[in-house]
């Protein structure tokens, strides 16, 4: 065989190679995972508060879908991370009663605030006859 038919039949296989620089989608899935490691913790908390230190047992979930009262150091209530008033929160922790009485609610108070001011808040749930309510603390 000629050396010319061996070139032309080497140029007819050959076909063009296509290739992609993944470096730049490699740091970009990097800079993503980096800045959801980074701001999930803030998104779980919702309401920054200092929680009391005490020794704390397993907290009354019902399919995780207990509602959350949160009472920050300024004396702000949040229900499930939504400010509201204590006239607001009765109407509301009232309906949820009425739909299903066992779904539980937690109380988180920042330890700065008065023993008044979450009393408050337990006889809300209370007089909403939420049957099941716990105060949240962080374990020692």
């Amino acid at each position: 065989m000629s050396l010319r038919l061996r070139n032309r039949r080497a140029r007819r296989s050959e076909k063009p190679k296509a290739s992609v620089d993944m470096t730049s989608l490699i740091d970009l899935t990097f800079l993503l995972l980096v800045t959801f490691i980074m701001t999930l913790p803030a998104l779980e908390q919702g309401v920054s508060i200092l929680l009391p230190q005490a020794k704390t047992d397993q907290l009354p979930t019902k399919d995780n879908k207990a509602n959350t009262v949160t009472i920050d150091a300024e004396n702000r209530v949040y229900l499930n991370n939504r400010e509201t008033t204590l006239a607001e929160l009765e109407r509301q922790l009232a309906e949820m009663a009425r739909a299903d009485n066992e779904v539980p609610v937690l109380i988180r108070a920042d330890e700065r605030l008065g023993y008044g001011s979450v009393m408050d808040v337990v006889k809300i749930v209370y007089k909403c006859r939420i049957a099941k309510m716990a105060l949240v603390t962080e374990e020692k």
